[in-house]
């Protein structure tokens, strides 16, 4: 499939999957898992991050429209966006050269972990910090921070593993 048309996709599968049906999920008063960040972990890795920035927007400010949040999923989005090409350097020591040919699938598990857990942290962060907006409930946006990490990866190990292609 054309790789322009695979984030099309992408882009509205995760975008429809999160509106429609997860963000009407709520365990233990803490859970919700933020799965639309998926799309940004798997944009290609490009030194110029303006379409990266634009899609993130995009994305964010779509699923602010559906849940009503006033711009704090766009922001949040970007922000992690902005860093990902950080962490992307930090964790897999890639060149520029390296960009072209890099694919998330022929990664080594830890390297991959820390690579979505570092994004998926600071996202759900600054978005839940936003939502209370208050250092007296610090406590609250970091327990919502850990737990909405924690399902929000399991989601993404489980259906990328569910839905990888064989490579023999």
């Amino acid at each position: 499939m054309n790789k322009t048309l695979y984030l099309i996709f992408l882009f509205v599968f995760l975008l429809l999957l999160q509106v429609l049906v997860l963000n009407n999920v709520l365990f233990l008063g803490y859970v919700n898992p933020y799965i639309y960040i998926v799309f940004i972990f798997l944009y290609p890795i490009k030194e110029n991050r303006f379409p990266l920035l634009l899609v993130a927007f995009l994305m964010g400010i779509c699923v602010d429209a559906f849940a009503n949040s006033g711009g704090i999923h766009a922001f949040s989005t970007v922000f992690m966006a902005y860093i990902r090409l950080f962490v992307f350097k930090a964790v897999f020591k890639k060149t520029t050269s390296d960009y072209l040919l890099f694919n998330l699938r022929h990664e080594s598990f830890d390297k991959v972990f820390n690579y979505t857990a570092t994004l998926t942290l600071v996202h759900h962060f600054i978005l839940f910090s936003l939502t209370n907006f208050s250092f007296y409930n610090i406590s609250n946006v970091l327990i919502n921070t850990l737990f909405s990490s924690v399902f929000t990866l399991l989601l993404y190990f489980l259906g990328s593993f569910i839905f990888r292609k064989k490579l023999t």
